[in-house]
């Protein structure tokens, strides 16, 4: 099958590692022009010499917390200047700590809300203007399981990423006129550094084992084990690709078939 990727320019937040990485790479592969960025200047480097080194492709990376506008600008600024402007958009960005709802204070949930809802939406409203003027493009929200069903001892991230999960809906509506297409996918256990942390905090809230912690999830999924990031990264290459032309407003799953809802 011919995605329609080659040459395309992808914007990938958040890519020097887990499911970023892998999803910057997927694209690289497909033959795209990726623009990567990382909180931090070494692990962007890094992770695009990596990707270049093994895809060829032509990558940028830039440095960028994606909880500072003023980063998000100048990284928005050198894709265009790098490579003349965007068709695709995949937002990303870490996790907030876990925790109850009453654990965090004011400044717990500011920052939440900026880490994972506000910096989407400044992505999006930087990418927009480039893909509309290049005839149309892709953008890709990756949220998590918890916007279906909230799993414990995240709060913020739960709350947050609902929010992401609607904001996908809404602009799926509202870009269709640009000719954007707009997704979100939605990762069940994938085996990341982020997961790994999880899996030690509820292990250790339960005084158990992590491998006695990790029995204990893969029982709750149908498929028996996690994810791998790779896998993750072809449903999302896929969803911004041309192949998925006709699908916007979607929400795709890659859990294993964790989430048990209609």
């Amino acid at each position: 099958m011919n995605l329609g990727l080659t040459n395309k320019v992808a914007m990938v937040a958040g890519a020097s590692r887990g499911l970023g990485f892998a999803v910057a790479r997927a694209l690289a592969r497909e033959g795209a022009k990726v623009s990567l960025s990382s909180r931090s200047p070494e692990a962007a480097s890094d992770a695009g010499y990596r990707i270049s080194a093994e895809t060829g492709a032509d990558v940028l990376a830039v440095p960028a917390d994606v909880r500072s506008a003023d980063a998000l600008a100048n990284w928005h600024h050198e894709t265009v200047d790098r490579f003349g402007g965007v068709d695709l958009l995949y937002t990303n960005s870490g996790g907030p700590p876990p925790g109850p709802v009453l654990k965090f204070d004011d400044a717990a949930w500011q920052g939440a809300f900026e880490l994972l809802l506000l910096s989407a939406v400044r992505m999006i409203r930087l990418a927009v203007p480039s893909m509309t003027a290049r005839g149309g493009g892709a953008i890709l929200l990756p949220t998590s399981s918890a916007v279906r069903e909230p799993i414990g001892n995240l709060a913020l991230s739960t709350v947050m990423r609902t929010s992401v999960s609607a904001l996908s809906k809404i602009l799926a509506n509202e870009l269709v006129p640009n000719k954007i297409r707009v997704n979100q996918l939605i990762p069940g256990r994938i085996s990341t550094d982020r997961v790994k942390e999880i899996d030690e905090d509820n292990a250790k809230r339960a005084g158990i084992t992590i491998p006695e912690q990790q029995k204990r999830i893969f029982a709750t999924i149908p498929m028996g084990r996690y994810g791998d990031p790779d896998e993750f990264a072809a449903a999302a290459v896929f969803l911004l690709s041309d192949a998925a032309s006709y699908i916007t407003g979607a929400s795709l799953q890659v859990d294993g078939g964790l989430l048990h809802g209609i």
